[in-house]
């Protein structure tokens, strides 16, 4: 079956849970103390099991406040806590105690040390959701998304205050939104999109709020509160921090537990897999199974103590989020073509690094007028497998089956950690497969594709980098040239969305010159340096190569290469 992108949303829709009282997240705010309470003691009780004797446990808290004195000397952010230093300085001074006490007394120390070193962790993990914060700054983000829309395409900025266009005309909701709502109503709801941009957050959170969905939790990495802008926006939405300088087992674990614990709370929640924005350009291919592997291990314990499969099922819905340009594509393609070549290639700094920074971005994208598709995905169980409209999964032969099964050893629900760790992969290979599946393709991923392929096949004796340095003159290309290749390429994208392996966007279809137009005014429109252009004589030329590889590898995945 084709899909494409010709339907999306084009309402707000009535929220499924009216009344704020009965959002999981608002009861889980009530509760928030003895939330975190919970969240310690179970990551203390994980982390000790995996740790047998108070020796070893002793080497990894040892072992964290090594990796910790480092970060705090090496990488320290604005939003750390001021006391950072000092508070792993005495973990220092603590341990070295503890080796001149008796075994007892060691035990206690070591068990104490953990414990004030993982409520350290939790609390600031935690979310601080409110209601009312919640409606005000969706509120805020809604007025201030369609004030400048408006403005854009009405009549300029003194038509900041029309409400000629909405959002949906901008921001285009498409696929499987109706058994969202659905699957919201029966069970718990994980979120999964491509993380591509640090609006990502903003913008799903928008999608949630037009598809009546309670509010999520969801993960925002810590370097976000470092921003004015996005602090004020997370706190508000009850984000609770991820912090990926962290590595260390400790906080792992009771990030883990933070999610899992919510989960079986029945909190929806969003998080990328991908665990960062994709450097690359390209979707993502290895996730990160952490966070997906602690909804694993809620579902069995709902399930152990839950007794009703149906009442605490939880759904995993991926979400494709496509952007014609992405504001931070020349840093972070720098910064991947720095970590791949090494010494090979150096790197300039054009970060997404202030509040204003981010303003004139919102302003600039808006007033360009350039669309955006968020594409949902068909539920999926814990096992990778599709779920009907009810909920029911269904196996890849078409068979309704039991997810409690899966769980059961010797006729009981039992924990076996090393069979969720392969559930869990597998879930992250269908993930990767629904990415491809439910992506859209748009004109100005295809320009990029194509432009950049007609390079390496015109310079194939030459790496990356190498090919990264051609001229400007040495890569032009003539507009026949480039006009032909990308008719191939289209062509086979129209092959695969038939084939239901592909989105496609509507403005695909139509006149092949305006299609190809269409792509090269969107790419890139708000950097510096284009990444692909007409010169005078309407041929295609890039004043930025590099970031022209970011778009191309939008497509990364499909076999355009051999059709081009």
């Amino acid at each position: 079956m084709a899909i494409d992108g010709d339907s999306y949303v084009k309402k707000i829709f009535d929220p499924i849970l009216p009344g704020s009282k009965d959002w999981p997240v608002v009861q889980l705010s009530k509760d928030r103390k003895q939330f975190i309470e919970s969240v310690i003691n179970e990551s203390i009780k994980v982390i000790t099991a995996a740790h047998a004797d108070s020796g070893s446990l002793k080497e990894e808290i040892e072992q964290t406040r090594f990796k910790e004195t480092l970060r705090v000397k090496q990488n320290p952010w604005n939003v750390d806590p001021d006391d950072d230093p000092a508070f792993w300085s005495g973990i220092k001074a603590r341990l070295l105690k503890t080796s001149n006490s008796d075994i007892e007394m060691h035990k206690d120390s070591i068990n104490a040390i953990l414990h004030e070193i993982v409520a350290r962790y939790a609390n600031e993990i935690r979310g601080n959701f409110r209601p009312s914060r919640y409606k005000m700054t969706r509120t805020i983000v809604k007025f201030g998304f369609k004030r400048l829309l408006n403005a854009s395409r009405v009549k300029g900025f003194a038509s900041i205050w029309s409400n000629k266009v909405t959002l949906q005309d901008k921001i285009q909701i498409t696929g499987e939104f109706e058994q969202l709502r659905t699957l919201a109503k029966k069970g718990t709801v994980i979120l999964v999109p491509t993380h591509f941009s640090n609006l990502d957050s903003i913008l799903i959170g928008w999608v949630i709020h037009a598809l009546g969905l309670p509010p999520f939790i969801y993960g925002a990495g810590l370097n976000l509160f470092n921003i004015g802008l996005f602090a004020y926006f997370m706190n508000s939405l009850g984000a609770y921090k991820v912090d990926r300088r962290k590595k260390n087992f400790i906080y792992l674990e009771t990030l883990k537990t933070y999610s899992k614990m919510a989960t079986i709370k029945g909190c929806h929640s969003l998080f990328f897999p991908g665990g960062t924005r994709s450097r690359s350009g390209k979707i993502e291919k290895k996730l990160k199974l952490g966070l997906l592997g602690s909804a694993m291990e809620a579902q069995r314990h709902s399930l152990q103590h839950g007794g009703n499969e149906e009442a605490n099922k939880v759904f995993v819905v991926p979400v494709v989020i496509n952007y014609h340009f992405v504001l931070e594509a020349p840093a972070l393609i720098n910064n991947y073509l720095q970590s791949k070549g090494q010494e090979r290639y150096y790197v300039e700094n054009d970060s997404f690094s202030n509040s204003y920074k981010i303003l004139m971005f919102l302003f600039k994208f808006f007033t360009k007028g350039s669309d955006i598709s968020v594409s949902i995905g068909k539920g999926l169980d814990l096992l990778g497998n599709y779920v009907d409209a009810e909920g029911n999964s269904i196996d890849k032969k078409g068979r309704f089956i039991n997810v409690a099964d899966y769980f059961i050893s010797q006729g009981n629900v039992t924990a076996d950690l090393q069979r969720e760790r392969e559930y869990t992969r597998m879930l992250g290979e269908v993930i990767v497969k629904e990415f491809h599946r439910n992506n859209h393709v748009f004109s100005s991923h295809l320009a990029a594709f194509t432009a950049f392929e007609i390079l390496k096949k015109r310079y194939s004796h030459l790496d990356l980098y190498d090919l990264l340095r051609v001229s400007k003159e040495d890569s032009t290309i003539g507009y026949e040239e480039f006009r032909n290749s990308f008719e191939v390429a289209l062509q086979h994208i129209y092959q695969l969305n038939n084939e239901g392996k592909v989105g496609i966007a509507s403005h695909l279809r139509g006149d092949l010159n305006e299609v190809i137009d269409h792509g090269l005014y969107n790419m890139g429109m708000y950097h510096s340096k284009r990444p692909l252009l007409k010169n005078k004589q309407g041929d295609l030329i890039s004043n930025d190569l590099n970031t022209l590889f970011y778009y191309h590898n939008r497509l990364s995945g499909y076999g355009l290469e051999n059709a081009i």
